[in-house]
């Protein structure tokens, strides 16, 4: 894939040289250079950090408790039964 300058960006990284290392051992087992070693890398974790944020697993019993939950009536609370009893200022 052809990178131009529009569509990349710098990213600049300080690292221990036994870190450096070992990135680099890694890298070179895995046949990639050290920027794509690093960035394949941290585009794999957060994507794991950012669906643990939005995606959950449950059992198929614990799933219909969460289902039964989001299915239920909520209770009318009496001041928001009071509010949407009364009229609007702009229908006065």
């Amino acid at each position: 894939m052809a990178r131009t300058a529009a569509n990349t960006a710098v990213i600049n990284l300080r690292a221990p040289s036994a870190k450096r290392a070992l990135i680099d051992q890694a890298a070179q087992a895995s046949g990639k250079n050290r920027s794509e070693f690093i960035l394949d890398a941290s585009c794999e974790k957060a994507q794991e950090v950012l669906a643990d944020r939005t995606q959950f697993a449950l059992d198929p019993r614990a799933f219909r408790r969460f289902a039964e939950l989001l299915d239920a009536p909520l209770p009318a609370p009496d001041a928001l039964v009071g509010l949407l009893r009364k009229r609007a200022p702009w229908e006065s």
